[in-house]
């Protein structure tokens, strides 16, 4: 693996890491955004520990493929059940350009997971 490749994985994986970290930190204000689905508390809990899971996996080079595709996974579950539904009840401009913007930031790292995984795949 070159140098540019294992530091463009270390850099993609802290973000899980500190996104998980602040689903802990705050997840009864969390669990708000998502109180329409049963046991919003524990999905929350569940989210963060699935996003430093995968940025773990990712920064170390273990179980790479794995970690990219469930990444890639809950990242879709993100837009689904939470940006969709933000965008689409947004109360005024400012409202949803935030939800579209929070929209295309997990698509895109949804495709740079969906990337990790390949590029995983044909180192091994």
């Amino acid at each position: 693996m070159n140098s540019l490749t294992k530091g463009g994985r270390i850099i993609f994986g802290i973000p899980f890491l500190v996104f998980g970290m602040l689903h802990f930190m705050n997840a009864s204000a969390m669990s708000t955004m998502i109180s329409n689905l049963p046991a919003s508390t524990f999905l929350v809990y569940f989210a963060g520990a699935g996003l430093i899971l995968g940025g773990l996996a990712i920064i170390l080079n273990k179980f790479t493929y794995l970690a990219g595709l469930l990444l890639a996974l809950e990242l879709l579950l993100f837009i689904l059940l939470l940006h969709i539904p933000a965008l689409m009840n947004a109360a005024d401009d400012m409202a949803m350009q935030n939800a579209m913007a929070a929209l295309l930031k997990d698509f895109g790292l949804m495709g740079a997971a969906i990337m990790v995984a390949g590029l995983s795949k044909k180192e091994s």
